[in-house]
């Protein structure tokens, strides 16, 4: 894991735009996102488990696998929105970008690949794209079934 201050440069969102201004776990945390590496599924359970997450699904982002929805279905993962639940998303194979908003608006970009785990509190804005690679398997876990997400420009 890496995570960073998004430059903001325009240009293709797969590229790292790291502007240089590195980003610490400490300060994830303190915005509530935490991060681990778990290679094992037994893990992932655990967790899940502990955190009373009963529903899961899993998503393979790449041409290949989505065929001709692939493009409009990488805009939609990259619009920036929120849940009103927390959420666990965890990279099965491939690699890919979240980036969540800081407390002074900045996007933070966090750089996972297989078997790294970010919990995501309620409320907080993000995104997410595949690098380059243009592949990331991606599993999620949540309370509930239907899961409520707001676009950042919803209701204006």
């Amino acid at each position: 894991m890496k995570a960073y201050i998004f430059d903001n440069s325009p240009g293709d969102q797969r590229l790292p735009h790291d502007s240089g201004r590195a980003v610490s776990i400490n300060e994830l945390n303190k915005l509530g996102v935490l991060f681990l590496y778990l290679p094992e599924m037994d893990d992932v359970d655990k967790l899940a488990a502990e955190r009373g997450y009963k529903n899961r699904d899993e998503i393979t982002i790449s041409p290949a696998a989505m065929g001709a929805v692939y493009k409009d279905k990488v805009k939609t993962f990259f619009d920036e929105h929120l849940h009103e639940d927390e959420e666990i998303r965890y990279i099965r194979g491939g690699q890919g970008y979240f980036d969540i908003r800081s407390k002074e608006d900045d996007w933070i970009r966090i750089k996972l690949e297989k078997d790294d785990l970010l919990i995501l509190p309620a409320g907080i804005y993000h995104r997410f794209t595949t690098d380059e690679s243009n592949c990331a398997s991606l599993g999620s876990i949540k309370c509930d079934l239907v899961e409520a997400m707001y676009n950042a420009c919803q209701g204006e």
